[in-house]
């Protein structure tokens, strides 16, 4: 039954003793396959380059407000632009190798109302479709609720970008709808998609991706026995 305040109007459940989330902290994500370092141009930045120019014509930025990058010095200034609090990146580093293989960060980071987005996706060619590309988003899930106690995770990409929501979807996040209009990339309408997780289903979702991810999960060529979604 709906809550009703004292002037007889529908109201949203009241959230007692609220404390705001906390702040990301600048340290790293720590995996099985692979682990996510707070960006750092001298470590991360010419690994970072050459894991993008690799089997890539330009297509992986298309839907992004930047790129692509055909010069070293310009992707390396680019990366100095990208170095603060909000968004905050971190370089996927690949445990095999211990080299970068893509970027991701954390932006709109709202602890008062306990709302993190997740954003900013660049997976080279190293890391599409790898189990590390899942892990690394599970890490971050798993620091959104787990350690630092946000209610709502977010996740938006152009509404044309069709990876991205497929991946969105496959990792847990309900679609919310479509912002029209949103922006303007690229001297080009950018219509939005928005996906969210919220708290009362993170653990459904955790357990599911964990299961995913267990050693048990992959043969000894390290190529999956169950898909995603297969996995209740």
């Amino acid at each position: 039954m709906q809550e009703r305040n004292e002037y007889d109007q529908i109201v949203g459940p009241k959230i007692s003793n609220w404390q705001p989330s906390k702040w990301p902290e600048k340290s790293a994500l720590e995996g099985r396959f692979g682990s996510l370092e707070p960006l750092n141009i001298e470590k991360h930045a010419k690994a970072l380059f050459e894991a993008f120019q690799r089997d890539n014509s330009g297509s992986s930025w298309t839907y992004l407000p930047y790129g692509p990058f055909a010069d070293f010095s310009v992707f390396n200034d680019f990366l100095k632009s990208l170095l603060g609090d909000d968004p905050l990146f971190y370089a996927v580093i690949d445990a095999r190798t211990k080299l970068p293989v893509g970027l991701t960060s954390f932006l709109w980071i709202t602890p008062v109302h306990g709302v993190i987005e997740i954003g900013h996706l660049h997976f080279s060619s190293y890391l599409k479709k790898s189990s590390l590309a899942t892990e690394a988003i599970y890490l971050m899930m798993c620091s959104a609720f787990d350690e630092l106690s946000y209610r709502r995770l977010e996740w938006k990409c152009d509404a044309l970008n069709e990876p991205s929501r497929k991946a969105a979807l496959r990792l847990g996040f309900t679609f919310e709808g479509i912002f029209r209009q949103d922006k303007i990339v690229k001297e080009r309408s950018r219509d939005t998609a928005w996906f969210s997780i919220i708290d009362s289903e993170w653990p459904k979702i955790k357990s599911k991706l964990e299961k995913w991810l267990a050693p048990t999960n992959f043969d000894v060529n390290g190529m999956q026995i169950k898909r995603l979604s297969d996995i209740n």
